[in-house]
């Protein structure tokens, strides 16, 4: 079989470097890729990112399974119009993405199903937010209600670092449309978990748990980010956890939208904090697998994903089990100078050593360019290390991280903290 990922991230490279040890998989092509996809013999890369042309990529290649890795080509409608020309995909229709790509739609989707999350409101108007931020106070938490690359959010532990928000987004236009309404919401305190599905439209199939670094530093300091690292498994989501998420959280959402009339398939990430009192609650929808969380979970998934994918598009979830290694995957991101607010393009990446089975290097914002390996974005690499504890797997991955060099590279050194507790 021949099979299309499209994206071109960290999340993607893990996605397309899991399908390509299938043992059914002729090809996988990866549109429009990225510099470690380009090198990679398994993977071909293929510089087409418009839906239309790819649906026609698809059909004169003769493509069996398109999987979608990004949010915006779904939020823009890819798997509509696969779908319409008869075309095999799995991802959610753009009326389903609306749980990602509008923070107000997932919010309001929520409160009128009863799942858990913060308090809010929404304001197109800096005037009335301005006021809602003075009458509730700080810490108090700032969304762009569209897509905004990761970067759309502001945890605000001030009041003067509420209002900066506010005016930045829309007063200042920031974030173009996607800032034009912000949804402004209670600041939920405890820790974070990343807990991602698959939906085949009716059945549930719970990926391994993960949980994300949000923050640029260590000790969880500095600017919000796309994410910082990840690592699988998450201690925090104990079985009985595990439960009350699908109970509470997961299953609701699915038959909410429903009952809504839209049938959800594709990934369903919920980003959930769970506070001192073990209580869940979302935080916010994501329409796909996360990124970095899809890095270590494709690294510890041991079932063939390509027959998980083909059961995914047929219906079928509900007969899969999947098989995961028992070790803990610890991924430390490598981002650019400049990151998240300006990062450097066209430093030079020397360094990077070959798979092992204790660690890969899964490559993000990377070109090649005459023959040598540059950045291209904010987050460069992804390193996943595995090892029998979340310290031996980290471990594995800062090791293979101080081998690697470019200019300017910035990196937290605690992935995976709160698993030594």
């Amino acid at each position: 079989m021949k099979i299309l990922v499209v994206g071109s991230g960290g999340r993607e490279h893990a996605l397309s470097w899991k399908l390509a040890q299938s043992e059914r998989v002729q090809t996988v092509f990866v549109a429009p890729g990225n510099g470690g996809t380009a090198s990679d013999s398994r993977l071909v890369t293929v510089e087409i990112t418009d839906p239309a042309a790819l649906a026609d990529f698809v059909v004169s290649e003769g493509v069996a399974l398109t999987l979608v890795g990004p949010e915006a080509p779904l939020a823009a409608g890819i798997v509509n119009l696969f779908r319409a020309r008869g075309l095999k995909i799995f991802g959610p229709t753009k009326e389903a993405a609306q749980l990602e790509s509008s923070k107000d739609f997932a919010k309001a989707f929520m409160q009128r199903h009863g799942i858990p999350t913060a308090k809010y409101q929404s304001f197109s108007d800096a005037a009335q937010a301005h006021a809602y931020i003075d009458a509730n106070g700080a810490p108090i938490v700032i969304k762009a209600d569209g897509l905004a690359a990761g970067k759309g959010v502001v945890v605000a532990m001030s009041l003067a670092e509420a209002h900066s928000a506010v005016d930045h987004m829309l007063s200042d236009n920031a974030f173009g449309d996607a800032g034009a309404r912000i949804v402004i919401e209670e600041f939920l305190a405890g820790e974070e978990a990343s807990f991602i599905v698959m939906c085949d439209g009716k059945n549930v199939l719970p990926l391994a748990t993960s949980q994300d670094h949000k923050r640029l530093k260590d000790h969880d300091e500095g600017p919000n980010t796309g994410g910082m690292g990840a690592y699988s498994p998450a201690p925090i989501v104990t079985p009985s956890m595990h439960a009350r998420v699908m109970r509470e959280i997961i299953n609701p959402t699915i038959q909410g939208m429903a009952r809504d009339g839209i049938v959800f398939t594709g990934f369903l990430y919920a980003g959930l904090m769970i506070d001192s009192e073990g209580n869940p609650r979302t935080l916010e929808f994501n329409c796909r697998m996360g990124d970095p969380e899809t890095q270590p979970i494709m690294a510890r998934l041991k079932s063939d994903f390509l027959t998980v994918l083909d059961h995914a598009c047929n219906g079928t979830l509900d007969t899969v089990e999947l098989e995961w290694d028992r070790r803990t995957a610890v991924g430390v991101v490598m981002a650019a100078a400049g990151y998240p607010d300006s990062p450097r393009k066209g430093d030079v990446i020397d360094g990077i050593p070959a798979e092992t089975p204790e660690c890969v290097t899964f490559h993000a914002g990377t070109q090649q360019v005459a023959g040598s390996l540059q950045t291209s974005g904010g987050r460069v690499l992804c390193v996943v290390g595995l090892g029998d504890s979340v310290k031996m797997a980290q471990k594995q991955a800062y090791e293979t991280v101080e081998k690697i060099h470019f200019n300017g590279a910035q990196y937290r050194r605690d992935i995976g903290w709160r698993g030594l507790k």
